[in-house]
């Protein structure tokens, strides 16, 4: 290995160092005092309880882990937004579980909890996936209630979710393992069954301080909306349980007798690992966004055996199309290419940028994996399209249109992993959050905004300074440099791949060694869904 490789290795396996630096402290929630308090109360963690309710050594990921990261300071911040939402395995059947944190303001729910659950269930919609309630929520967080309450996709919109779930068929379980106030109330009750841990649970649209305020009853919480209440006097509830362990029992028997499911039948063999080391995709990608490298070393280490079936290798090279396997799953690749290559006309084409014929091929290649029903997966390293006259006159928006269009209307599940740089339209035409991948996730070398922070910052600077000199402000070259790195330091926080976590713009950062597993586990949650449309691209500009 070259002193190059070497350099990257150690850069990217620091970042990937401290990403599980970074996970392991919001593993904790509210912190070790607000965990031994739920245990004092009979209780376990969010976390506690969806380690038991999974099946043992079972895989697993994890959505939204970063949601709320450095938010809501003023709050006392939110870890993983106060909720912990994981797909794993129930009895053998895979389900998107959703649990309430307790010790993270006593499971209140901020804006980006109810965010975070409307992600939930849009992957149940979509996948036909069993969705898990673990219910232990204060309700509204009230200081923010004009950020989570009214509107289209707020807090409302999950209870509607609910209604639209139960319409399609897709099983709903919850269990109410502590609180459950007010609007959430709806949440246990529209679900298909509902279990109660008797002593720890309540359900109640009001509490018994309200309810003395409203209307001038004395009553307690338990003998209000307590687990007996509920399961011997109003009927709301189903199931009692005795603590914990015996609600999530009940959980994992109910699941182990849900029938089986109609598939949408995508191709999966027998997995087998990369033949190139995994290890090596450390050293491979470079410390630098502007550094070049060559995309299928990083594909060879991704997929089975190390093969990738390339689809027109010598056309639009700046964009890699091709088939292959991954833990057995058939599927289709669109990758950035990043090195320098030549085109037909032995012109040097930038690597990581689309040009008009990479865009007409990846077009096509989107359209046969539609055609052959495969999956496709995009492994972005994209700084945009083409610029310039040359661009222009070629008819790049037009071609870059056609793309844009194919990845909208694919039908295919798309599993988007974002590898290095997504900036500007190149985010849109290599399926970012807009346009519906089951799954979006992050290596920590990547990078998502318009576009880079050095060149936003040139161009935001030269409108400052433009507007400082028309007030006839004289500006030096040392002020200049002042004003640069300000803007540039504050444009590089906003584009950190934790920044976009937070925000739940993708739905993890992740080990680049995790990658095969995130994208098997989305393509098997997607062949519970049968696709139910043909591929159609609408009217195009040829």
């Amino acid at each position: 290995m070259d002193i190059q490789f070497n350099s990257n290795e150690d850069h990217n396996k620091l970042e990937a160092s401290a990403l599980k630096k970074r996970l392991l402290k919001i593993y904790k929630g509210g912190g070790d005092k607000r965990i031994e308090k739920e245990h004092s109360k009979g209780k376990l963690t969010a976390r506690e309880r969806i380690n038991f309710l999974l099946d043992k050594d079972s895989s697993r990921i994890e959505i939204g882990v970063f949601a709320g990261y450095e938010m809501y300071q003023e709050q006392g911040g939110c870890p993983s937004g106060g909720v912990v939402i994981v797909i794993g395995y129930v009895s053998g059947k895979q389900c998107i579980v959703v649990a309430n944190d307790a010790t993270v303001k006593a499971g209140a729910w901020f804006p980006i909890a109810a965010k975070k659950n409307l992600r939930a269930q849009e992957i149940a919609i979509e996948n036909k996936l069993p969705i898990i309630y673990l219910v232990d929520s204060a309700g509204v967080f009230l200081p923010m209630q004009d950020e989570i309450f009214p509107d289209k996709e707020h807090f409302g919109r999950i209870f509607r979710n609910n209604a639209v779930m139960s319409s399609m068929g897709i099983t709903q379980i919850a269990a109410v393992m502590g609180s459950c106030v007010a609007g959430g109330a709806y949440l246990p009750i529209m679900s298909d069954e509902a279990i109660m841990v008797d002593k720890t649970a309540s359900i109640f649209l009001a509490g018994s301080y309200l309810v003395k305020a409203a209307i001038g009853e004395n009553i307690d919480n338990e003998t209000l909306g307590g687990a007996k209440t509920h399961n011997e006097i109003s009927g709301v509830a189903d199931y009692i349980a005795k603590d914990d362990y015996d609600a999530l029992n009940k959980i994992r028997s109910i699941v182990d007798k849900i029938g089986s499911f109609d598939k949408a039948g995508f191709n999966r063999i027998k997995s087998n690992m990369p033949l190139k080391d995994e290890e090596d995709i450390f050293g491979i990608l470079p410390k630098s966004r502007t550094g070049s490298y060559d995309m299928k070393e990083i594909i060879y280490r991704l997929v089975d055996e190390s093969k990738f079936d390339e689809y027109k290798a010598n056309f639009g090279k700046t964009l890699l199309c091709g088939y292959a396997r991954i833990d057995g799953w058939a599927v289709g690749i669109v990758a950035n290419q990043r090195k320098l290559v030549k085109n037909a006309k032995k012109e040097m084409q930038f690597g990581g940028v689309i040009y008009s014929d990479s865009a007409d091929k990846a077009t096509r290649f989107i359209a046969n994996c539609n055609q052959k029903k495969i999956p496709l997966v995009f492994l972005q390293d994209v700084t945009g399209f083409m610029v310039g006259s040359k661009a222009e006159h070629g008819g790049i928006i037009k071609d870059g249109a056609k793309m844009v269009n194919a990845v909208a209307n694919s039908v295919v599940p798309k599993i988007t992993i974002i590898i290095g740089n997504s900036y500007g339209a190149g985010n849109y035409a290599m399926c970012g959050k807009a346009y519906d991948p089951r799954l979006i996730v992050a290596w920590p070398s990547s990078e998502l905004a318009v576009m880079s922070g050095s060149s936003a910052a040139k161009v935001l600077l030269q409108i400052e300074t433009a507007s400082l000199k028309k007030k006839g402000k004289k500006i030096s070259k040392s002020q200049e440099k002042e004003i640069f790195e300000k803007i540039k330091n504050r444009y590089d926080t906003q584009i950190s791949p934790y920044y976009a976590a937070a925000r739940l713009w993708t739905d993890a950062i992740i080990n680049p060694l995790e990658t095969r597993k995130w994208i098997s586990m989305g393509i098997e949650a997607a062949n519970h869904a049968p696709i139910e449309k043909s591929f159609n691209m609408g009217v195009l500009q040829v």
